[in-house]
């Protein structure tokens, strides 16, 4: 049984063991492992060949082990927002194996009150803010926490303002981003849901699909703030990018026709906002008709 596949039954198994750390201490032993395996891969044909998972909700982990491996200079500093109470999101593996210390913010006082409440939370440089970013003071929360250090990896993963919150920020340029985007809106439009300082994904549509930007939308702004696409994950959500003095062999620049992947996962509500399990094609449908801004002419336009 391959580490990979020990990994998965263990997940499978860990609530039996609720009220014990005994299965996370596990989980992370494991993913150290998994961790050194990756390190170890010079070259890899896509970053989905390294995808491992421990605390993400994808193979992220494994992919972040593996680009930080080979950026041996990399600031061991992150930001991530939209983390909810911090149980699955993918820095905290990043915190336990390679101790960093980073800052997390949710907008909601509850999560963070509860990762507040963790066991282990003394034992990392770990900020945690209650607070619901915005375009207009996303840049100086995280220039204040950064207090002109630089940073290592930037995540943001909010389900609707990402686009604007990344074209916001402007006090740190850190090696690695990660973003999310929306696979709903294709790979060759560059659009974003317009910007509202209030939205929240479920208000804007019953579906949940109607949110973020698409892959081409974030690449052109990566561009413009000297950033390369080098993959994504084979879950079809979220989109690795690196400072372009930090390419290399390892980490070359790729096509978004290259890195576009479609997801097969199926998270959208019905009216009732139970989960109706429509596949991507049904998905996009669910939102044809709502306005997205094109970056590129700036016109607002139906999806």
């Amino acid at each position: 049984m391959s580490l990979a596949q020990i990994i998965s039954y263990y997940r499978r198994v860990r609530t039996w063991v609720q009220g014990s750390d005994a299965h996370e201490r596990t989980l992370e032993l494991l993913g150290g492992f998994l961790a050194q395996q990756v390190a170890g891969k010079q070259h890899v044909s896509s970053l989905h060949d390294v995808e491992f998972r421990v605390y993400s909700q994808w193979g992220d982990d494994g992919i972040i082990q593996w680009i930080v491996s080979h950026l041996p200079s990399t600031p061991k500093r992150f930001v991530e927002f939209g983390i909810e109470d911090y149980s699955e999101s993918n820095t905290r593996f990043l915190m336990v194996n390679n101790n960093w210390t980073g800052l997390v913010m949710d907008g909601s006082p509850e999560n963070i009150n509860r990762l507040h409440r963790r066991k282990w939370f003394w034992r990392y440089g770990l900020t945690a803010l209650p607070c619901f970013v915005t375009r207009d003071n996303v840049n100086s929360l995280v220039g204040d926490w950064a207090a002109g250090e630089e940073i290592g990896l930037l995540h943001i993963d909010v389900d609707g303002n990402d686009y604007w919150l990344w074209e916001a920020i402007r006090c740190t340029s850190p090696s690695i981003c990660i973003m999310e985007y929306n696979a709903l809106f294709g790979s060759e439009r560059a659009v974003t849901v317009p910007y509202s300082s209030d939205f929240r994904r479920f208000d804007a549509h019953y579906s949940g699909q109607y949110f973020g930007a698409s892959l081409a939308a974030l690449t052109l702004l990566a561009r413009t703030k000297g950033y390369a696409l080098i993959g994504t994950n084979s879950a079809g959500n979220n989109a690795y990018y690196l400072r372009t003095d930090l390419l290399s062999s390892h980490m070359r620049e790729i096509s978004i026709a290259e890195a576009f992947t479609t997801p097969t996962f199926r998270d959208s509500r019905n009216r009732q906002h139970r989960l109706n399990y429509l596949s991507y094609d049904q998905r996009q449908s669910s939102i044809r008709g709502l306005p997205v801004l094109d970056v590129v002419s700036g016109r607002v336009e139906p999806f």
